[in-house]
């Protein structure tokens, strides 16, 4: 069996994080325990590996951070659910884009269970609802291993989006849980998720949580 292991990290800087995805991926080894780590970021624009600065429209006094992961700009803020998945693909058998089909699936079968409606688009990795995005995906491969991960948007202020073209599209719509009616606090959504994710992924062992929230 697979272990599995959930860190909780609360509300974390970006950059701290992202590094720490980093080492742990450069350090891991076939014995290490694949890790989730759920976070929540200070407001934060990223940028992927090849985006194009030209979507950012402007950014204010929000931080841009160029970084590794793969796509265009997004936004993250306080109220949003990430879940930075750090996992042996060659270990699971399997390759990028079936990680990103599973990753997907698993948020649509969360909202799915509450009542909604969600689809993907095969020329935008993420989820949507009615032709708004709820979440956003990203990821980075080293050594056959996966960091980076998803970004759920949960109860948040998005009027940030309106300053960027989300994703690489101008225009795209963004939504978010609370706005389609259905009200979960921040660690029930995760948890959710997390089950959701364990199911798609084929973790069937329990799963260890290290809370380290401050």
């Amino acid at each position: 069996m697979i272990p599995l292991i959930v860190q909780q990290l609360g509300l974390r800087e970006y950059t701290s994080v992202w590094e720490s995805m980093r080492t742990f991926t450069q350090q891991r080894n076939t014995d290490s325990a694949d890790e989730f780590w759920l976070v929540e970021h200070p407001p934060v624009y990223t940028l992927g590996l090849n985006g194009d600065p030209a979507h950012v429209l402007d950014h204010g006094n929000i931080p841009i951070i160029k970084v590794d992961r793969g796509g265009q700009v997004t936004y993250h803020g306080p109220g949003q659910v990430i879940i930075y998945l750090l996992v042996d693909l060659r270990r699971l058998g399997l390759g990028v884009r079936d990680l990103v089909r599973k990753l997907e699936q698993a948020q649509i079968s969360f909202l799915n269970h509450h009542g909604i409606h969600a689809e993907t688009d095969p020329n935008a990795p993420g989820v949507y609802v009615a032709d708004h995005k709820i979440a956003s995906l990203g990821l980075r491969v080293s050594r056959g291993c996966s960091y980076h991960g998803i970004a759920f948007n949960l109860e948040m202020d998005l009027s940030p989006f309106k300053h960027i073209n989300p994703c690489g599209f101008p225009g795209l719509q963004v939504t978010q849980l609370t706005d389609l009616g259905i009200n979960l606090d921040w660690d029930s959504a995760a948890s959710q998720l997390v089950t959701y994710l364990q199911q798609q992924l084929g973790y069937t062992n329990p799963i260890k949580i290290v809370d380290q929230r401050k």
